[in-house]
């Protein structure tokens, strides 16, 4: 069954001062409080907002994926948030903070916005990004296929997904079958020998993330990516 969607009211933002290259908020909204990192680029072209899955917090695939892509994604001129969720086990709550996310960087005028989610954060931002219209392409990692009844309505935008062969999780299948059920505008990667988290493949995945949304993203001058 579809998620409900909730568009979220943004309240008021804590801001909670820098820790290395991000920006700690807490975005209250009428469903509660959203811890957010923000890894803010000056004159920033575009946007990316990454979540995690059941572990909650703000937990990350492929050995620290997360905070490597905002710290290098700057260089290129994309702010990148980072959105821990309030539920992480509840579809229509996680898709509502991700919704905030968009938003907040919407306000900032970015109409261009990449999101990435790993495991259940791959059914987030399948569902979010079908009901986002700043949404530019989506990239699902490690995706279960439970709660991603909408990946059609994200049509014609660009999906990559990218699940590990040797899964322990959730089988190459939920991948394959959602990735089945998307627009024309698609690619699959199944990486021989990648488990749930993608580790093996830590150096792999960050490549492939990265060349999707210089592809599918109007990223600034590079200035090296590490």
């Amino acid at each position: 069954m579809a998620a409900r969607i909730i568009q979220p009211e943004i309240k008021e933002i804590d801001d909670l001062g820098r820790e290395d290259h991000y920006r700690k908020w807490l975005v209250k909204t009428p469903r509660g409080a959203v811890p957010m990192r923000l890894y803010d680029a000056a004159h920033p072209t575009a946007g990316v907002v990454l979540v995690g899955g059941v572990g909650g917090d703000f937990d990350t695939p492929a050995r620290g994926l997360y905070p490597r892509l905002g710290e290098a994604l700057i260089k290129e001129k994309v702010s990148t948030l980072r959105v821990a969720f309030r539920y992480p086990t509840e579809l229509e709550e996680s898709v509502h903070d991700l919704l905030a996310g968009i938003r907040l960087l919407a306000q900032q005028g970015l109409s261009r916005i990449g999101l990435v989610g790993h495991s259940f954060g791959g059914a987030v931002v399948l569902t979010a990004g079908a009901v986002a219209p700043e949404v530019a392409t989506v990239i699902a990692l490690s995706t279960q296929s439970d709660g991603t009844d909408r990946v059609g309505d994200l049509a014609p935008r660009p999906i990559l997904f990218i699940h590990g062969s040797d899964d322990e999780v959730l089988p190459p299948f939920c991948s394959i079958d959602t990735c089945r059920r998307a627009g024309e505008t698609k690619a699959l990667q199944i990486i021989k020998g990648a488990r749930h988290g993608l580790d093996e493949a830590a150096d792999r995945v960050y490549l492939l993330v990265v060349d999707w949304l210089r592809r599918h993203l109007p990223l600034g001058p590079s200035q090296g990516l590490p």
